[in-house]
């Protein structure tokens, strides 16, 4: 019997019970919080991000609400080698684990601002031609093809072979210190990001106010890194991505979920958000 009076074993699963909670009250409260701001923003891909300020803001909690419950896993596998090496009596800082989400978000974060730098640009340049009414349609289910091919690549088996194999990562990639954690996390969010970047373009292709489509795509997130069938569960949400592009070309009225933009290109969300920063 441990010191504590609980054996290790029981220990071991009531702190690994004890982090699946968090991450899943976290991600449920980020999901109510963002339903509640980004409600009636929807507009299809058409969608204003509104003020940078603004679109962090909700960027942050979009990311928390997806990619918190698939990486589940890997923060737990930190947390146990963690405590392992606190039990051997090796350096292990309290707060870790804590570090190593917060340099997880920490790249997601910066990849939602380079997307937003660059889907500005896309606005700025007003082509006529990636009109909705024109080839708008055309131009978001090629973005939705594109994210479909992308999962057949080999750099795609690379990303996530890194993230469906939490404890060889933690033990491969491990650095002591709260410091080393956090660099821990900003690794892993990087095979993230390399593994699910297309999935998350294809949102922006939907409407990234969508909650909905938010909704899919973490699934689909969900899916590929937890499924015990690697293969099967890739080459099935290609599947669905190229259905959903001939659907996104060729009747978008009849996709459920999707808001086809109206005349106007330019939704007047930018008093919205410039509203919400202060």
């Amino acid at each position: 019997m441990e010191p504590s009076g609980w054996p290790a074993s029981e220990r071991t699963d009531l702190a690994r019970a004890a982090i699946v909670a968090t991450l899943l009250v976290v991600a449920a409260l980020s999901w109510l919080l963002t339903d509640e701001r980004m409600a009636g923003m929807d507009e299809g891909p058409a969608t204003n991000p509104g003020s940078l300020g603004f679109y962090v803001s909700v960027w942050i909690v979009m990311m928390a609400a997806m990619m918190l419950p698939s990486a589940g896993p890997m923060v737990v596998a930190h947390a146990e080698v963690q405590r392992r090496k606190r039990d051997l009596g090796g350096a292990a800082e309290r707060g870790g684990t804590a570090a190593f989400v917060g340099g997880y978000m920490v790249v997601w974060t910066a990849f939602g601002i380079v997307a937003y730098a660059l889907f500005e640009l896309l606005r700025s340049l007003d082509v006529d031609a990636l009109a909705w009414s024109r080839n708008g349609r055309y131009a978001a289910s090629a973005v939705i093809a594109m994210a479909a091919i992308y999962q057949l690549t080999p750099l795609k088996d690379v990303c996530l072979a890194k993230c469906r194999s939490p404890l060889a990562f933690v033990v491969g990639s491990w650095r002591d210190g709260r410091l080393g954690a956090a660099r821990m996390g900003i690794e892993h969010g990087g095979w993230c990001v390399g593994c699910c970047w297309a999935l998350m373009v294809t949102l922006f292709a939907l409407g990234f106010m969508s909650v909905a489509w938010m909704a899919v795509i973490a699934a689909l997130v969900a899916l590929e890194k937890l499924l015990p069938r690697e293969r099967v569960a890739k080459g099935g949400i290609a599947l669905l991505l190229v259905g959903l592009a001939l659907c996104v070309a060729l009747a978008p009225e009849r996709l459920p979920g999707l808001t086809v933009p109206g005349h106007s290109e330019m939704p007047s969300m930018q008093g919205a958000g410039t509203s919400m920063d202060n």
